[in-house]
């Protein structure tokens, strides 16, 4: 017997709702259940370390979420920031815009759990995108959904560290083309800046900008010239956003509102360009900037991963199997 009309429109709407709810967890070949049945338990260990961590020192969620950056912006998300040198390469970590400033390695060694737990599962790449969402929210900053299926890189380039991060010094036009290099817009650049609602600058990457540029507070030049004198003190730090250091939140546009950014890059979001509306924006409306910005870590977090059969699942983040 032929089904009937009402039959087949029901098995039609039943394959339509299947394929969206499948879209709708899906992202390329990454998929926020990936792990459901193979390492359930994943997500809830690495949000108990990063509790951790950024319990006992704030400044580590800035560290782990700029991690998971520098990862992606090089070759994408496959965990090569991660990887110590060894006889065949050179790895990322001592590239001049990692070098001495990278941290939170320690934090990813010691999510060890998953191994023991479910042993050559769960990747460092993925390990990484969790860590740096879990980061800016225990920071009270916004959450997004998280997609996995990432496999770890075999290999790691300086080279390609050195060319492909943008670098605090950078003008507007330099960091738009920077990011434009990785597919992302102006718009998304500007809320991808917004990282540094957290985190701290060393003296030696905004000397420059303290005593040579001219769209600076005086005041809060004045502040910093105590902790960053012209020789000297190359180690000494500073907030990303003096006003709210230890909060993800939308203060650091209203830094830069006031010429207040802290280094040249950040500055350079609002200093007459096209960007200064958007700074305005965001500076007057946090649930706007939490939307964009959780948006593009979305997008970030999905450049170039390895998957399927692709690179491996190191057992050991540091060093390849």
């Amino acid at each position: 017997m032929a089904p009937s009309a009402s039959s087949l429109l029901f098995k039609f709407t039943a394959f339509t709702l299947y394929f969206c709810v499948l879209l709708g967890t899906t992202s390329g070949q990454l998929s926020a259940n990936f792990y459901a049945r193979t390492c359930p338990k994943f997500r809830s260990v690495i949000k108990r370390a990063v509790n951790s961590a950024v319990s006992s020192e704030p400044r580590m969620g800035a560290s782990l979420l700029r991690l998971h950056f520098h990862d992606c912006f090089v070759n994408g998300c496959d965990g090569s920031v991660l990887l110590d040198d060894n006889s065949t390469f050179v790895g990322e970590k001592t590239a001049r815009p990692n070098n001495g400033s990278l941290r939170g390695f320690n934090v990813i060694d010691g999510i060890t759990q998953l191994e023991s737990d479910c042993p050559g599962v769960v990747s460092c790449a993925d390990i990484l995108a969790g860590a740096a969402r879990d980061s800016v929210v225990a920071l009270h900053g916004p959450s997004w959904r998280l997609l996995f299926g990432r496999r770890d890189s075999t290999s790691a380039s300086l080279s390609d560290a050195i060319s492909n991060l943008p670098g605090p010094r950078l003008n507007l036009s330099g960091l738009i083309s920077s990011c434009s290099n990785k597919g992302f817009t102006a718009n998304e650049m500007v809320a991808l800046s917004g990282s540094h609602s957290i985190g701290q600058g060393r003296c030696t990457v905004f000397r420059n900008r303290l005593y040579n540029d001219n769209n600076l507070n005086a005041s809060f030049a004045a502040t910093l010239q105590q902790n960053c004198p012209t020789t000297g003190g190359d180690n000494n730090l500073s907030p990303l956003d003096y006003s709210s250091p230890v909060s993800f939140d939308n203060r650091y546009y209203n830094n830069l509102i006031i010429q207040s950014g802290l280094f040249h890059s950040d500055q350079e979001l609002f200093n007459g360009g096209l960007a200064d509306a958007q700074v305005r924006a965001y500076a007057s409306n946090q649930n706007t900037f939490f939307r964009d910005f959780g948006n593009a870590m979305v997008k970030m977090g999905n450049l170039g991963p390895l998957t399927g059969s692709s690179g491996q699942v190191r057992t050991n983040c540091r060093r390849v199997n």
